[in-house]
């Protein structure tokens, strides 16, 4: 009787251990590239030609940047075409005769992550470009002793309200299973193992 009870018990445990969990869909991109930036958010502007103009900017709290040749120039709620084709077209009005701007995004600070559950230190973090669900558990200080690495679920809003996708988090530590890449907005949890 005492074996057929430890046999069962065993089962039990067996049955908590990190399941494979079903692949989640590859093809989710990141933010899209035109998404609207705001404030405290960093971005490199890029004119051809003219290393002067190029640089580091930080959106300032009224949502402003203050660019040379042109002085403030209002960012917040606009994506980087808008923001290379408004500089284009200021930097033209006499300064520069047909100017090519780019603008890349460096990190979304004004749009964050949060990571809870079993992570050393749990909190809301700022997003950077192609945040990978590895790197977000990272800035949180990685998962504690009793994490449930396989099940981690990240809650995201969609058109439709929100939607719960489960990550194998350590298969993808492993090679087994391909990164998952965050958007503004993600709740990451970590589940407690039982066991």
């Amino acid at each position: 009787m005492v074996a057929r009870t430890g046999f069962a018990l065993l089962l039990a445990v067996a049955a908590c251990a990190d399941q494979p969990v079903a692949p989640y869909p590859v093809s989710q991109p990141p933010i899209a590239a035109d998404a609207a930036i705001g404030p405290g958010d960093l971005f490199d502007v890029r004119v051809y030609g003219e290393t002067s103009l190029s640089s580091s900017y930080e959106v300032a709290p009224d949502g402003s940047i203050n660019f040379p040749l042109v002085g403030v120039v209002k960012v917040q709620g606009k994506t980087p075409p808008q923001i290379e084709r408004e500089l284009e077209a200021r930097l033209a009005e006499g300064y520069i005769k047909q100017p090519s701007v780019s603008v890349r995004v460096t990190e979304y600070r004004s749009r964050r992550v949060s990571i809870f559950g079993q992570v050393r230190s749990p909190g809301t973090f700022p997003y950077t470009e192609n945040m990978s669900v590895v790197e977000a558990i990272t800035k949180a200080g990685g998962f504690t002793g009793m994490a449930r690495k396989n099940a981690v679920r990240v809650t995201r809003k969609n058109g439709q309200g929100t939607e719960s996708i489960m990550v194998a988090v350590e298969d993808i530590g492993q090679g087994r299973a391909p990164n998952f890449l965050l958007r503004p907005g993600d709740v990451v949890f970590v589940p407690e193992r039982l066991f």
